[in-house]
């Protein structure tokens, strides 16, 4: 055989069916949220749809959402951010869920709240909230503005993310997605340098992933064990300068503690490079390893001047099970389907101008 076919073969293994208890899907390539802030005031418009539906007629098996807002007024931190409350919100929604489940294709929200990432003016809705995080620490610039939210407040956003996870079940999505990255809320308690926290919600790794572990608590009491609950994390830390966590032993505390809460999946970024010194294996195979839960890696895949076919032996060897393509599927709709009929050369590449329409 030669080396051009045992490519092809390899890179069918992306478009095979996946088959979990709880998620079965057409095949294992995943999109990966990528912010659009399309929407108008919170709700979906067409173009939002159309998106959608694109990408789901051309091979890829599960949708990750871009990230949706909780109904907390400190949520979002821009009015194009789309919020996963409110019956206009929610029935925009739905049209999505129904327009990608004509291919045959699956869906899962991204729930998410800015945190302190909130800017302090500018085109957001309910300029009059303050930013909120673990101690009013701004992720970007370590300085101190905003609030450190109360216990009160603590367990009102856990209610909030309960809700919009019950909601998307009703709705009739597939599962969903927690965001623990994209320096959100969530990260912001899970990192030392933005939770200086001295009660049950910080110091060391068990008090940081605390809030996580409410949140998915209470996720998973509003769906039932049935529905599909997932994870997203970023282990790497480049906004920090360094990693989540230091070690195997750090990394297995921490899923040991999602999983007992709930998590069915987890998408953990850092594919393309070994998660500890001294280990070949990247961040999303030593979940898989450590969590004994599917895994969804991501982190560049797809972009120019990189190459498919790792990718793809990992999950042959089952380092993972699923792989997210964000950037290059955001550039061109088509490009499962361009990559499974052996067209990359048609493949539209990525670029900065990929985020100025919504295709």
């Amino acid at each position: 055989m030669t080396t051009e076919a045992l490519c092809l073969r390899e890179i069918d293994a992306l478009f095979e069916p996946y088959a979990h208890r709880k998620l079965s899907l057409p095949t294992r390539l995943v999109m990966a949220s990528v912010p659009r802030l399309y929407a108008q005031n919170g709700v979906p418009v067409p173009e939002m749809l159309r998106y959608y539906r694109r990408r789901a007629e051309n091979q890829v098996g599960l949708i990750i959402s871009e990230p949706v807002a909780v109904n907390d007024p400190a949520a979002a931190g821009d009015s194009g951010m789309s919020h996963f409350y409110g019956g206009a919100a929610l029935r925009g929604w739905k049209h999505i869920c129904q327009a990608v489940h004509a291919s045959r294709c699956r869906i899962m929200p991204l729930l998410h709240h800015v945190g302190m990432l909130r800017p302090q003016r500018g085109d957001i809705p309910n300029p009059s909230e303050m930013a909120i995080g673990p101690s009013g620490i701004d992720p970007q610039t370590g300085g101190r503005r905003g609030e450190s939210m109360s216990r009160e407040r603590i367990r009102s956003v856990v209610s909030a993310f309960a809700s919009a996870a019950y909601s998307a079940k009703v709705l009739g999505f597939d599962g969903v997605e927690i965001n623990g990255a994209h320096a959100g809320l969530v990260e912001q308690f899970l990192r030392p340098e933005t939770n200086r926290r001295t009660d049950e919600y910080g110091g060391d790794l068990p008090g940081r992933v605390r809030f996580a572990c409410q949140i998915i608590h209470a996720v998973r009491k509003a769906v039932g064990r049935a529905f599909p609950v997932a994870f997203r994390y970023s282990p790497a830390g480049e906004l920090w300068g360094k990693p989540l966590l230091e070690s195997p032993h750090e990394m297995e505390l921490f899923l040991n503690a999602l999983c007992e809460a709930g998590v069915d999946i987890f998408e953990c970024d850092g594919v393309s490079t070994p998660a500890f010194r001294g280990s070949p294996l990247s961040a999303p195979a030593w979940t898989r390893l450590l969590s004994h839960r599917p895994v969804i890696a991501s982190g560049g895949i797809g972009l120019p001047g990189g190459s498919l076919l790792p990718h793809v032996r990992g999950l042959l060897g089952l380092r993972f099970d699923l792989l997210a393509v964000g950037r290059a599927l955001l550039a061109d709709a088509e490009w499962g389907t361009k990559v499974r009929e052996s067209r990359e050369a048609d493949i539209v590449p990525f670029s900065s101008r990929s985020w100025l329409h919504l295709d």
